[in-house]
């Protein structure tokens, strides 16, 4: 049935197109990703558990680019986005989201009839189901009610059509989000209002306007769960029940001054076709000719999916609550962190390429937090990868911010041992490695140092903070993170060929199998195989590390042609031969055949990850492994157009064959383009503005120029 309701979209999509050329938010499918995959040719190994594994995690609610407000399904709380498309019932619908087991703040669900606190989820079908960038619609069986939702930056717009004969109720689940909710309020406010907050992960507030007079707000509770039920006054009819929500993360005042500035006078259709064209105008600043649809579509949802986080956390006259608490005010839009161990690699330089200014206003945010928190410079979850976003944003000429606060606070991050700073980073300073725990029959999931990811990407982190200081002058710390960033070289073992925990007197971990995987023992979410070649900075020494460019070639030929050896790994999925495609720590690994004379072998697993690897399983709705708000998505964005951020805190990209014959780019106002000459994986030459490039890499400085990149393949 699924592949039917597939196919009549398709068809639907077909017929449209031949009427007229077609939106590129009509390629955009919030689906794709939604979906979570269960057979072995997928996974790479049998299901034995009975949790699921990671999927994709985003989800298909409505949001606009980098916003406050994500209105989106919850099929299940305490999952990744809160939606998983397996999944058969809604218990509401939440108004924040990442895709990362976190937020989904105050979830709503309209209801009718009997229900309780603890039963009052609704079935539903995916036949009566439908989004678009900014728009979602779903059928809620039990209550025979029809949901529509969309939003701005900081309102939720939910629209109910009901049976002309039901009482309309709207149940408030106040108590629960993906986060302990530690405070909570709903009231009436007045006749057609009700206003409340919810403190899970941060302090939400709301202010709702609904078209039928509050009757009242009431708490209902059983045995196991408490709800708000709001339930209105002369409410049956043929009219639907619509609800504009506007939210703030500093009073309930503010979120009202949000939602008259953003939502309060505009009818549900207006506010969809803002959002739509909204997305319009960001999903062009990216045009591609040739190609399938199916690349198309790929290529579309990917860089919608490229540009849901971080989330605006401040209001219309520029009031947030800092990370003291206190409500500020300094001129900027303030942001979540970005999930710098994920998206360094290539989303945050992708954000900073089509939305400088949502890049800039990240910057100062990370900035206010870190002068506040201690003067480092925040992390997230493993590494220290600020100093990367950084270095790449400020070299690419994006430069509308103080750039020696923020060197300050990296430079303490790979200094000064501390609390917020860099785990461990007392080992790494004095002897310029991580030590590992020497143990035996290690559990997946038990927790360690990760010495070996932590040595190495640290080491590219001070790559980094080199750059930082070379502008500002400080040759003494320049020379000082430019002899640390040479630290990777420190655990790679030359009798395996492989990077190698070590214990605290130097000698190698003992129980070394390159094929098990762990979660943090030696290396974060991988195994050796999977941690090979980083050292992004420096390709030509790392390459020098093994005897010739011939065993190069021969473990890279045996990184993906060695089969999986079946683990069951939550996280590690999507496999080509043991190269994992579904977590983030191999993603540069391909490139390194370009140094040694291979482009050709490089392309030929792009081209394949490309094809497969981004509408998996039974619906074609599943990625290879997790998104990490939206890292997995720009890989196969920037493969899509032949550029790839190797070296992110570099100003430069490395050139891939791209899958479309044409691609115009427009880089803040400076369109260039990208032509593919002739068919094939193997790059013969490279010319920019009719110049021939000398090797594989383009400057960022060179496209700022507008001129056509060619990239002849045969």
């Amino acid at each position: 049935m699924k592949r039917i309701n597939f196919l009549l979209l398709l068809a639907t999509v077909m017929i449209s197109c031949s009427q007229g050329e077609k939106k590129l938010t009509d390629y955009a499918n919030p689906f794709l990703g939604t979906a979570t995959l269960w057979e072995k040719e997928d996974l790479g190994y049998e299901r034995t558990w009975e949790t699921r594994t990671w999927g994709a995690e985003t989800y298909p609610g409505a949001t606009l680019p980098n916003a406050m407000v994500q209105l989106s399904p919850v099929t299940q709380f305490r999952s990744g986005a809160g939606y998983q498309y397996e999944d058969t019932v809604i218990y509401g619908f939440s108004h924040t989201n990442k895709g990362h087991w976190n937020l989904l703040h105050v979830p709503m669900l309209p209801v009718t009839g009997e229900f309780t606190p603890s039963d009052f989820c609704s079935g539903f079908s995916h036949s009566n189901e439908s989004a678009r960038p900014g728009y979602y619609q779903v059928f809620l069986e039990r209550y025979g009610i029809n949901a529509e939702l969309t939003s701005t930056l900081r309102c939720a717009y939910h629209k109910y059509t009901f049976n002309a004969d039901d009482d309309k109720s709207l149940l408030v689940d106040i108590r629960r989000s993906n986060n302990h909710v530690r405070e909570w309020n709903i009231e009436k406010h007045d006749a057609n209002t009700f206003t409340g907050c919810q403190w899970g992960e941060g302090k939400i507030y709301f202010y709702a306007v609904s078209n039928y007079p509050v009757d009242k707000v009431s708490m209902v509770k059983d045995s196991a769960h408490e709800v708000a039920v709001v339930d209105f006054i002369d409410s049956k009819g043929d009219r639907p029940l619509e609800l504009k929500i506007g939210f703030s993360f500093v009073s309930v005042e503010n979120a009202r001054m949000n939602l008259e500035a953003e939502m309060l006078d505009k009818t549900f259709a207006q506010v969809t076709d803002e959002a739509d064209a909204t997305w319009e105008d960001l999903l062009s600043k990216i045009r591609v000719k040739g190609g399938t649809e199916r690349e198309k579509g790929l290529f579309y949802s990917c860089l919608y999916h490229s540009f849901k986080w971080p989330a605006l956390r401040s209001d219309v006259n520029g009031d947030y609550t800092d990370v003291r608490g206190n409500v500020v005010n300094n001129g900027f839009h303030y942001y979540t962190d970005p999930s710098f161990w994920d998206d360094y690699r290539n989303k945050l330089i992708l954000l900073g390429m089509i939305s400088p200014d949502v890049t800039v206003d990240v910057i100062k945010s990370i900035t206010d937090k870190g002068e506040k928190r201690g003067g480092y410079m925040p992390t997230f979850f493993h590494g220290d990868h600020a100093s990367t976003f950084i270095s790449g944003t400020w070299l690419r000429g994006i430069q509308d911010f103080d750039l020696e606060r923020a060197y300050r606070l990296i430079l303490k991050n790979a200094t000064v041992p501390g609390r917020r700073g860099r785990l461990y980073l007392d080992e790494y300073l004095e002897r310029g490695w991580i030590s590992e725990k020497d143990t035996t029959n290690v559990p997946t999931w038990d927790e360690y140092k990760a010495g070996v990811t932590k040595t190495v990407e640290y080491a590219y982190d001070d790559y980094a903070v080199a750059l930082v200081a070379k502008e500002l002058g400080d040759e003494a710390n320049y020379d000082l993170m430019m002899e640390h960033s040479q630290n990777y070289r420190n655990l790679f073992d030359p009798s395996t060929g492989f990077w190698r925990g070590r214990i605290d007197d130097g000698s190698w971990v003992k129980e070394f199998d390159p094929y098990y995987p762990y979660f943090q023992h030696m290396y974060r979410e991988a195994n050796a195989w999977n941690a090979l070649f980083f050292a992004p900075h420096d390709p030509e020494g790392m390459i020098a590390l093994y005897p010739d460019h011939a065993a190069v070639e021969a473990k890279l030929d045996s990184l993906f042609t060695e089969p999986w050896r079946g683990y069951e790994v939550h996280n590690m999925t999507g496999f080509i031969g043991n190269y994992c495609h579904g977590n983030q720590p191999g993603h540069s690994i391909p490139y390194t055949y370009y140094f040694i004379g291979r482009q050709d072998k490089a392309q030929l697993v792009l081209n394949r990850l490309m094809d497969h690897y981004y509408d998996m399983g039974e619906d074609r709705l599943a990625y290879a492994g997790m998104d990490d708000a939206g890292e997995m998505s720009s890989w196969y964005v920037l493969n899509a157009i032949g550029l790839y951020t190797y070296s992110p805190a570099d100003p430069e990209y490395i050139v891939t064959v791209p899958l479309f014959d044409k691609v115009t780019f427009d880089l803040h106002g400076n369109p260039f383009t990208i032509r593919k000459r002739g068919n094939g994986h193997k790059i013969k030459n490279i010319t920019y503005g009719g110049k021939e490039i000398d090797g594989y890499f383009i400057e960022h400085s060179l496209l700022q120029q507008g001129k056509t990149l060619e990239i002849h393949v045969e």
